[in-house]
């Protein structure tokens, strides 16, 4: 009778163990990360942040980064909404500038509510960069030698016109007294791609994010001109002027996080839910996230919804007043 206890015992020990370890890991057995862009730029850092979350915390050996380019983020969309990708191991990459299409129309007949957004998981900000070898030493400097010339610089850019880095630069090209219309600009494919043009030389200046940088100028490839923040940004980027201090009154916050299918269960979104609740409060987390040059931002499920239902119209709304859409 004490050994059946004993084995009782040590078989509920062993059960509990094994619930608390799932309650620790996401909930699919296996997980993928989509970027929908190609590799390199800031949306392929969020995944790769999520991937090393999961495997230090001894699991998610088999997480998966996949690249779903085509539309700054259509393609990807377009997938999972209509189930040719995507389920319950799936997440999703997005940032500001998915929002920013998302309202101008540029994702089809798309509304917020197409997919479950679950988690919000850091802030970026924009940038100005130039290879480290161009004669510009400050954003003054640059913008001063665009509006003599726009023909003779060359800006690297996600999108086209009407996209989040065309509107950074246009914001700072009105300030510096020359219309968003003169600048030149070549529409590249993420911010991996950007970065390819300027390293090769196709373009002399690009329009991106602080993550995307961050690992460049560590290697001493690039220039940062500007951060596009309120303030000057802590870690790595530190030593980097706002355009504010330049004289730009240009600020552009960035979010970054995931979404998921519609159609994944309710259970399993509320399970990843709970993951990102408890990974966002986890300090190692806010670290790596810093190194990325990332700010802190912790929202998820039903709030990060509505606020990115409230980010949308306010996009839409000033879109239309710069007569980018309808």
């Amino acid at each position: 009778m004490k050994a059946d206890r004993s084995h009782r015992w040590h078989h509920c020990v062993r059960l509990l163990a094994a619930c608390l370890l799932a309650c620790a890991m996401p909930c699919a057995l296996a997980a993928e990360c989509i970027v929908p862009a190609k590799p390199g730029g800031g949306m392929d850092a969020s995944c790769k942040l999520l991937r090393r979350a999961m495997q230090e915390e001894g699991g998610k050996q088999d997480f998966k980064v996949a690249y779903l380019p085509g539309g700054i983020g259509a393609v990807a969309w377009s997938s999972v909404v209509s189930q040719r990708r995507g389920g319950p191991e799936t997440l999703v990459a997005f940032s500001g500038g998915s929002l920013l299409s998302l309202a101008q129309g540029k994702y089809g007949p798309a509304d917020v509510g197409d997919v479950r957004w679950v988690a919000g998981i850091g802030i970026d900000h924009g940038m100005i960069a130039v290879r480290s070898d161009a004669p510009w030493r400050n954003l003054k400097q640059l913008l001063e030698a665009i509006r003599k010339d726009p023909s003779a610089v060359t800006v690297g850019l996600s999108g086209t016109v009407g996209s989040q880095d065309w509107l950074k630069m246009a914001l700072l090209a009105q300030q510096a007294g020359f219309t968003p219309r003169q600048f030149r600009f070549v529409a590249l494919e993420g911010g991996g791609d950007s970065f390819a043009a300027l390293q090769a030389g196709h373009v002399q200046v690009i329009s991106g994010d602080t993550s995307e940088a961050a690992y460049f100028m560590a290697d001493g490839k690039v220039r940062i001109l500007a951060v596009l923040s309120e303030q000057r940004l802590p870690g790595p980027l530190q030593a980097i002027p706002t355009a504010r201090e330049q004289g730009y009154e240009v600020v552009w916050p960035i979010i970054r996080g995931f979404y998921m299918s519609p159609h994944a269960p309710e259970a399993d979104y509320r399970c990843w839910v709970r993951y990102f609740d408890r990974v966002l409060a986890d300090p190692e987390f806010d670290r790596q996230r810093s190194i990325g040059g990332l700010q802190p931002f912790a929202m998820t499920g039903k709030p990060l919804s509505d606020y990115i239902a409230q980010t949308v119209a306010r996009y839409r709304r000033q879109s239309q007043e710069l007569g980018l859409v309808r």
